[in-house]
């Protein structure tokens, strides 16, 4: 029986973990409108965004994990074949759908389609008997996806929309299963190393790509496009290193379906900060989704009671 203090442990590493979510979410959540002003007149276009990523993203976090852990950073060889799947899914196709789709989209089809995240993971680690199933955890990934449709969809006119963006969307759809499989790819490795150490090879791993991002984009603002220097600067710090980084440490805490499910808070985000950047006014529909995504972040992140044990028949 574990003891007061273990106890005690256990429950603050996991609020650390969901501190960790939620703060990541913040960052996240502010890259598809920041990214949306970067794609603007004068600013850089998405792969470009995505040589910038990697580039900031490999240099400083692979510093920071050779400054902090020494040799302890270094993979060990029966691990190289998942860092580098990680790498591909969790970076390079991530980041390369979602920037392409998001310059052929808006925020709010980013928010959507980011909001299958969460049902992709459940099914994934399901499928390869990392979670167990749960019909509790189930209906809280449906009533967060519920919860968000009026505040996608609250105008009417989805379909029109959806139509019209539809090649953006298909692309974040791509991001969206990426993402996922990363997340379960990544949970045992979270076992082995520190967090700063998995996220920095992932970006390391990923310069591979660098050539195939960089290749005709245009990777600089134009000099009086302000607003651009400032956004992209946002996104190399915040969505780069920042949020992957809380995200990373969240995952060491948490089931992957749980931090999953904290993706539900990023269209919340989007439109809070599309209504104090563009004047947009909080509608009805956001206060639905902000009640949707506590019911159901508290459905996934609850933990199954213990199984029953059998009671020893007397002799």
């Amino acid at each position: 029986m574990p003891t007061t203090d273990s106890a005690h442990t256990a429950r603050r590493r996991i609020l650390t973990g969901h501190l960790s979510l939620g703060a990541a979410q913040v960052g996240f959540g502010l890259f598809p409108v920041f990214g949306t002003i970067v794609f603007g007149p004068g600013g850089v276009s998405p792969l470009g965004v995505g040589t910038w990523r990697i580039g900031a993203g490999g240099v400083i976090l692979g510093a920071l994990a050779f400054l902090l852990h020494g040799r302890a950073a270094l993979p060990e060889r029966r691990d190289l074949a998942r860092f580098f799947w990680c790498a591909l899914l969790g970076v390079v196709i991530n980041q390369g759908m979602f920037l392409v789709g998001l310059s052929r989209s808006t925020p709010m089809n980013a928010g959507l389609v980011m909001s299958m995240i969460p049902v992709f993971t459940f099914a994934i680690a399901a499928a390869v008997g990392q979670e167990r199933f749960s019909a509790l955890r189930a209906a809280g990934v449906m009533i967060a996806l519920v919860g968000m449709a009026p505040l996608l969809f609250g105008d009417g006119g989805g379909a029109r929309i959806l139509a019209h963006y539809g090649p953006g969307n298909l692309l974040m759809v791509g991001n969206a299963l990426s993402y996922s499989i990363y997340l379960v790819i990544a949970k045992p490795l979270t076992e082995r190393y520190p967090a700063l150490v998995i996220l920095a090879w992932n970006y390391v791993l990923s310069f591979v790509a660098l050539p195939f991002f960089a290749s005709g984009a245009k990777l600089l603002p134009d000099p009086g496009a302000t607003s651009a220097w400032w956004s992209l600067a946002f996104i190399i710090a915040f969505p780069t290193v920042i949020s992957y980084l809380l995200a990373m440490i969240g995952l060491a805490r948490v089931r992957a379906s749980t931090t999953a499910i904290y993706v539900y808070s990023q269209p919340l985000i989007a439109g809070i900060a599309s209504w104090l950047v563009f004047g947009e006014e909080p509608t009805t529909a956001m206060l639905i989704a902000a009640v949707a995504l506590f019911i159901g972040i508290w459905l996934v992140a609850r933990r199954p009671p213990p199984p029953k044990l059998p009671v020893p028949e007397e002799a």
